[in-house]
């Protein structure tokens, strides 16, 4: 088993040992969903893509390939999300999503051509809206608002 399978078997145990935990949780007499739904729904599909992981490892007959270690990318994504953190204050969870979004595909895999950096483009703003409408029009989450953007 190689480190893909290794690391479906961490996200198995863990979502199962989670899924487990949501069964102690007490059930709202006002609301037909209750608390446990959403985490129920969540660590439900971290476990079947855990299975997922683990079969496509098992099933892949190859010797895996050695990589170079990609440091530079792992500290630049770090540092691109305390960008983020840092403007969702002053530019709002709108702006400062789709620049998250928009930096962080193009620093990892720098686009080739037009029609690619119209791609990331397109990632970036799909990724704002979707994420936008889920939690506030959908779930009523209140979002970070800009002070210098005004939303």
């Amino acid at each position: 088993m190689g480190r893909d399978g290794a690391a479906g078997l961490v996200g198995l145990a863990g979502s199962v040992v989670l899924l487990w935990g949501t069964l102690q949780l007490p059930k709202s007499p006002l609301v037909p969903i209750g608390p446990a739904f959403y985490p129920r729904i969540l660590f439900t599909v971290a476990a079947g893509l855990s299975i997922l992981l683990i079969v496509s490892d098992l099933l892949r007959r190859r010797s895996p390939a050695a990589q170079e270690a990609r440091y530079r990318l792992v500290i630049l994504a770090f540092l691109i999300f305390g960008g983020y953190v840092f403007l969702l204050s002053p530019l709002g969870y709108r702006t400062s999503t789709f620049l998250f979004a928009f930096t962080l595909q193009a620093v990892i895999d720098p686009p080739r051509g037009p029609g690619r950096w119209l791609f990331v483009l397109a990632v970036a703003l799909a990724t704002t809206a979707v994420t936008y409408y889920a939690f506030e029009v959908y779930l009523y989450v209140l979002l970070p608002r800009g002070w210098m953007t005004g939303f």
